[in-house]
């Protein structure tokens, strides 16, 4: 491979990576501007409302995310404390040791306003950047 091939892949790379990390910033502000949530404890809630029982395993969630043991747990008890229960803890039956980690109705609730507020600015973002970020997500849910 030359060098100006490789030097193109890493410039189209580092092109890439700008654009997601402002996406991801603007999508930080708008969550925690309107929903008073930050960017990861959103996620969390939609791993958890993507799940039959709307449980996971603090360890499953902490593996999805990309958080350490001790962050997953402050984050959860965050959403447990600041958003008036949108989230609970119980100790797995099974295995004491383990813990699950659930939406409640009002997590259900909180993030379904959340959801609209992720939709709405990344329309907003598509509708400002000529972005093929967006070129790719329609895409993958087209094929």
């Amino acid at each position: 491979m030359s060098k100006e091939l490789q030097l193109e892949i890493l410039n189209n790379w580092v092109n890439f990576n700008a654009m997601t990390d402002k996406i991801i910033n603007e999508l930080e502000t708008a969550l925690k501007e309107q929903n008073n949530i930050s960017l990861k404890e959103f996620y969390v809630m939609y791993y958890l409302s993507q799940e039959t029982d709307r449980k996971l395993r603090l360890q499953q969630l902490q593996e999805l995310i990309g958080l350490s043991q001790s962050a997953m747990s402050r984050l959860v008890g965050r959403l447990e404390a600041k958003t008036c229960g949108s989230l609970e803890r119980s100790t797995c039956e099974d295995d004491k040791r383990g813990i699950y980690t659930s939406l409640t109705q009002s997590g259900e609730e909180r993030f379904g306003r959340a959801l609209q507020t992720f939709n709405l600015a990344m329309k907003e973002i598509e509708e400002n950047q000529n972005s093929i970020i967006f070129d790719i997500l329609k895409n993958k849910v087209n094929n």
